[in-house]
């Protein structure tokens, strides 16, 4: 069977993966709250679709039924993960999501046993947060068994979608995450900063929570993880300041006017897509002082999203995975990401 969901598909990447899905003859059924929105994208790429939202479980449960895998590509995934994933679970549907948030997917992983019991995969983060890092982090583990020290880091070209500038506004409300002695721990915002070297050009970076403190954990079970993103030294400067004002980031209202001024932006174009790319850095010690790098050169963020997502919506329309919580690692293999258009691995 070709045939599955993806709600939220008239956003920026559900479009992607609507259309890198058409590509690879999968026959993806569009869904979401804008009716007119779906019903010009179906007719541009000749899909059904389907216009309902996340508010009543009945409704859900009946537009899934029938359908064996539901793509949850609707930011912010702190609204829409449980209610689809609920429906998931009551229709026997896997359930996919495109989510960098760590909550999500401490959501989706107390599912595992629910999932297992119901013979359905549970497989959040299948695009650039965080298949890449994460397939990085389960190959340092195979070059060094006894590691306990994770480092990830990202530096992503193109700028953001919509739904991933709401995201971001979320996230400062609830400051930093790190691993640390294999426990989730809120740290400050830009707790730490140091640089990655870039085709020998020394790059800023500063700790953001992103997922892989939680999924890189259950992939390899190294229980420090830190996480980085390249940005300014000015900006690292700007984010430590947000510190003294963290009580009024998670404020309503606040978080309301940010969330409307990130909705406007419209997301790169194809041409800046085409024209920017990303790299991920992996580092890995143990308590002997071994250490293991790697470095990845991959295609624009929201490009490598669509094809490592539809590379896991085949997986499982193929059949044969054992059902509940799987990291795309766990659920693909380390060298997944390596398997993807454009990736490119340099060894350190």
């Amino acid at each position: 069977m070709s045939r599955f969901l993806i709600y939220g598909a008239n956003g920026y990447t559900g479009r992607l993966i609507a259309t890198e899905a058409l590509r690879q003859d999968l026959e993806p059924v569009l869904a979401g709250r804008n009716a007119a929105a779906l019903d010009a994208l179906g007719k541009e790429l000749g899909l059904s679709w389907r216009a309902f939202d996340l508010s009543d479980a009945g409704v859900l449960e009946r537009e899934f039924d029938g359908l064996p895998l539901v793509l949850n590509c609707a930011g912010p995934f702190s609204e829409t993960a449980r209610p689809v994933l609920d429906a998931c679970l009551a229709t026997r549907s896997h359930y996919l999501d495109i989510t960098g948030e760590i909550d999500v997917f401490a959501l989706c992983h107390r599912a595992h046993e629910l999932a297992v019991a119901r013979g359905i995969v549970v497989a959040p983060g299948t695009g650039f947060d965080v298949v890449p890092t994460d397939c990085v982090a389960a190959m340092l583990k195979q070059r060094l068994p006894g590691a306990n020290q994770l480092v990830l880091a990202f530096e992503a070209g193109g700028g953001p979608s919509p739904g991933t500038a709401k995201t971001s506004v979320e996230g400062l409300a609830k400051g930093g995450r790190a691993r640390i002695d294999g426990e989730l721990v809120e740290v400050p915002l830009g707790w730490k900063s140091r640089t990655f070297l870039r085709d020998g050009e020394a790059r800023s970076a500063m700790t953001i929570p992103w997922g892989d403190v939680y999924t890189a954990y259950i992939s390899t079970g190294i229980p420090n993880i830190e996480t980085y993103m390249t940005v300014s030294p000015a900006t690292i400067r700007r984010v430590r300041r947000l510190r003294f004002f963290k009580p009024l980031l998670g404020l309503a209202p606040v978080q309301s006017w940010l969330k409307r001024r990130a909705g406007a932006t419209a997301g790169p174009s194809a041409e800046r897509r085409e024209r920017s790319d990303c790299r991920v850095w992996g580092e890995v010690r143990d308590a002997q002082g071994g250490e293991a790098r790697l470095e990845l050169s991959t295609p624009n963020g929201y490009a490598l999203t669509a094809t490592a997502s539809v590379g896991m919506v085949r997986k499982l329309l193929s059949g044969a995975t054992s059902g509940g919580f799987h990291t795309p690692s766990q659920l693909m293999g380390a060298d997944y990401v390596l398997r993807l258009p454009g990736v490119r691995l340099i060894e350190s």
